[in-house]
C-alpha cells in the first residue's frame, strides 16, 4: 500500500478524474459512503446519536456533506457547522452541500469567533464529532476561528473522527505544524499519507482506516511512488510451508561472526533467532575465550573459535581463518557483540569487501563502518545494514535528531549512495532499497525498545536471506515477523517486561500465524 504526499493524491485524484472520466462528485460521493459505513461499524445505531459535523469549505467540507446527508437519510439527525459562508463553497463541494440543504439537513454558518461562541455548545453536547475541515492541502498553521474550533473540538467529550486527515495536520510531514485535532479515529481516503504513519503526527491521527473511493488500484503502481506501507499479504508468500523432501542443506547454512568477552550474549541472540527461523545451519565464530558461553547457550548451535586481542575480542589476525569458514556458506552476519578494538575494526574492513555472499551488517559493524563508508561500495554482493538512530547518525556524520526528523530522505539517499538495502530501526521501522524505494514497516510495539532486540532482528534477517531468493522480500517479511513476535509477545505478558528473549520465545506464534494466513 502506497503512502503518498498531497501533490501525489492530488495528481491521482486528476488522473482518475480528467483521464479515466470518473466525476470528481463521485469519488466525493464514495468518500462520504465510506465514512458513513465506518460510523456504522462503531456506532451501528446513529439515529440514537447526537452527531456533528463540522466543516469547511473545500473538498473536505464536501465530503462531510455527504456524510451528514447519508446520516440524515439513515435515520440520524447530523447538523453541520460550515465554518465559512455557504457563498464560499464551490465546485464538487458545493453541488452537494446544495443537495443536503434541499433535503433539510441543518447547516450553521460560522464566519466569526462571535458566531462560533453562539453555537459551540453544539460541539460539547455531541456524541460523535465529525472533523471535515481541512484535508490534505494544509501547509501552515490553523489560527484565528480555525484554531479555536480545533481547541473545542479537543476539548469535547464526544467521539472525534476525522475525514482523511485531522484538521491542523500537514500530510506531508510526521511533524505537527500547530494546533490540530486530537481524533479517535481517522478515515483516510485511497492511501495513507505521511502524517497518518509517523509520530509525533501520527498521534493525532489515533486508529486510522484507509477507505476505498473508487479510484483503480492500478494508478497506484507508479514508479516515481517511492514510499510503501508493507502489508501482511506482501509478506505471507515469505512463510509457506515448508516442502516434504526438503532438508538442513534446503534452507542455508549462516556464519555468524559476532561476540566478544562480555558481550556473548548478542551473539548469543542472534544465532538462536536465526536458528529460530529455521535456517538450516548456522554456525558462530567468536573471539576463542567468548566460545565457551556461546557453545552453552544452545546445543543446536555451531561454534568456530577466532584469535583474539588482550581484550578478548575477534583479532585481525582471524581474518585468513574467518575467510576460510565461508567455505559453503550461503550469507554472512557481521557485527552483534563484536566491539571496535583497533584490531577488530581491522579485521572486520579487510573481511567485507572479501565476501561473495550477501552480508548483514549489525551493531558493532556498523560503529566501524563509520569510519570509512566506502568500504560498502568495494563490496560484491549486496548486503543489508541495520542501524538504530544512533548507529545511522554515526554513518552519515549527521546528529540523532537530524536522522529522526529527516529519515525519510536520509534513509533512501544513503541506500542509493551505496547501493545496500538500509533497515533504520525504531518505531515504523523503514527498509530502503537501493533503488529509492522506501517501506514502512507497521508492526512492533514500545516493550521491544530494549538491549538486544537488535540483535535477535539481525538473526532473523540473516535466516531469511539464506532460504529466500527474494532478498528484499526476505528483509521485509523478517522486520514484519520480529514485529509481530514483538506485538504477541506484549499481548501476553505486556510491553514494559518485554526483554529480546522472548521475542525468540514467541516468533514460532508469530511464524504459524503467518504460516496458517
Amino acid at each position: 500500500m502506497k503512502i503518498l504526499t498531497s501533490r501525489e493524491m492530488r495528481e491521482i485524484d486528476r488522473t482518475a478524474i480528467e483521464d479515466l472520466g470518473i466525476p470528481g462528485v463521485v469519488l466525493m460521493e464514495n468518500a462520504g459512503l465510506q465514512v458513513v459505513r465506518t460510523i456504522r461499524e462503531f456506532f451501528p445505531e446513529p439515529e440514537r446519536m447526537r452527531i456533528i459535523v463540522v466543516a469547511g469549505k473545500g473538498n473536505n467540507g464536501g465530503d462531510g456533506f455527504v456524510v451528514a446527508r447519508h446520516l440524515f437519510l439513515s435515520g440520524a439527525r447530523p447538523e453541520v457547522l460550515l465554518l465559512a459562508s455557504k457563498d464560499e463553497v464551490t465546485g464538487d463541494a458545493a453541488t452537494n452541500l446544495r443537495i443536503a440543504l434541499n433535503m433539510g439537513v441543518p447547516v450553521e454558518e460560522v464566519r466569526t469567533p462571535a458566531r462560533w461562541n453562539k453555537l459551540r455548545a453544539k460541539v460539547f453536547q455531541a456524541s460523535v464529532i465529525i472533523d471535515a475541515i481541512f484535508g490534505t492541502g494544509l501547509l501552515k498553521p490553523l489560527d484565528g476561528l480555525f484554531a479555536r474550533v480545533v481547541e473545542d473540538i479537543n476539548a469535547a467529550r464526544g467521539f472525534r473522527l476525522s475525514v482523511d486527515v485531522p484538521s491542523g495536520l500537514s500530510s506531508d510531514t510526521f511533524q505537527t505544524i500547530g494546533p490540530c485535532v486530537n481524533a479517535d479515529l481517522t478515515v483516510t481516503l485511497a492511501a495513507p499519507k505521511i502524517a497518518h504513519v509517523f509520530p509525533p503526527a501520527a498521534d493525532c491521527v489515533g486508529e486510522f482506516i484507509v477507505a476505498p473511493i473508487g479510484i483503480p488500484p492500478f494508478l497506484f503502481d507508479r514508479p516515481e511512488l517511492k514510499l510503501e506501507f508493507v502489508e501482511e499479504e506482501a509478506v505471507l508468500p515469505f512463510f509457506k510451508p515448508r516442502e516434504r523432501d526438503s532438508h538442513k542443506g534446503s534452507y542455508g547454512h549462516l556464519l555468524a561472526l559476532c561476540g566478544s568477552v562480555g558481550k556473548t550474549g548478542a551473539a548469543v541472540l542472534a544465532g538462536r533467532a536465526a536458528l529460530a527461523m529455521g535456517a538450516g545451519l548456522v554456525t558462530v565464530a567468536t573471539a576463542e575465550s567468548a566460545l565457551p558461553v556461546v557453545a552453552r547457550s544452545m546445543a543446536e548451535l555451531m561454534t568456530e573459535p577466532l584469535p583474539e586481542t588482550p581484550k578478548r575480542t575477534i583479532a585481525r589476525e582471524a581474518l585468513p581463518r574467518a575467510l576460510a569458514l565461508l567455505e559453503g556458506k550461503n550469507a554472512v552476519l557481521v557485527g552483534p557483540g563484536m566491539s571496535t578494538d583497533a584490531s577488530t575494526a581491522d579485521f572486520v574492513r579487510g573481511f567485507l569487501p572479501k565476501l561473495k555472499v550477501p552480508a548483514v551488517i549489525d551493531a558493532d559493524g556498523l560503529n566501524i563502518l563509520a569510519a570509512d563508508p566506502d568500504i560498502l561500495l568495494r563490496l560484491k554482493r549486496p548486503a543489508v545494514l541495520t542501524p538504530h538512530p544512533g548507529e545511522f547518525a554515526r554513518l552519515t556524520g549527521r546528529t540523532v535528531p537530524e536522522v529522526l526528523s529527516d529519515r525519510l530522505t536520509l534513509a533512501p539517499a544513503f541506500a542509493m549512495k551505496y547501493g545496500v538495502y538500509l533497515v533504520l530501526k525504531g518505531y515504523r521501522t523503514l527498509t530502503a532499497a537501493p533503488d529509492g524505494r522506501v517501506f514502512v514497516n507497521p508492526t512492533g510495539n514500545p516493550g521491544m525498545a530494549t538491549g538486544g532486540t537488535g540483535d535477535v532482528l539481525s538473526g532473523l534477517i540473516a535466516s531469511q536471506i539464506i532460504q529466500q531468493k527474494d532478498l528484499l522480500g526476505a528483509v521485509l517479511s523478517a522486520v514484519y515477523v520480529h514485529g509481530l513476535a514483538g506485538d504477541i509477545a506484549a499481548e501476553k505478558m505486556g510491553e514494559r517486561p518485554l526483554l529480546a528473549g522472548h521475542l525468540i520465545r514467541y516468533l514460532p506464534r508469530a511464524l504459524l500465524e503467518l504460516e496458517e494466513e
